[in-house]
């Protein structure tokens, strides 16, 4: 009995079934990690109908109900928390910033936090509301913006 010696062929195809698996996996992940990469810090933003959806990347400043104030959602001491926006600024000099302030904070302590961020470098500083729901802005009368 004569026996062939088996030839080999080299495949010249790309089997891209385990490469759509692990991007689709990928997808996966990427779809259910996104929303928790918002901002953990509970804070009740005041209601306004003029707000931007166009948030770039930046340096947040957050100031809770009860006082407390965060740099990019870790907590400084109150009497720290210039000294460390300070090196944040300068490790990221040409970042925006954003303020978030629960609406029950005093005026006068956002104003202290903003002009603080104006003073040590941000020059463009954008505070962060949330839009007011379409059902609350049909009971507003027209022209009152104050809620």
């Amino acid at each position: 009995m004569l026996v062939k010696p088996r030839t080999y062929h080299a495949l010249s195809e790309i089997n891209v079934t385990n490469l759509v698996d692990v991007v689709l996996v990928l997808l996966i992940v990427f779809m259910i990690t996104a929303p928790l990469l918002q901002s953990g810090i509970d804070v009740a933003l005041p209601r306004t109908t003029a707000t931007s959806d166009e948030l770039s990347e930046g340096i947040v400043v957050t100031i809770t109900e009860e006082g407390g104030v965060f740099i990019d959602d870790v907590y400084r001491s109150a009497d720290k928390w210039e000294a460390e926006l300070e090196r944040v600024i300068k490790q990221k000099p040409d970042k925006k910033g954003y303020l978030r302030a629960d609406e029950s904070v005093a005026y006068g302590q956002v104003v202290a936090v903003l002009s603080a961020m104006k003073r040590l470098g941000l020059s463009d500083v954008g505070l962060v509301t949330r839009p007011v729901e379409e059902e609350e802005r049909r009971k507003q009368p027209a022209g009152d913006s104050w809620g």
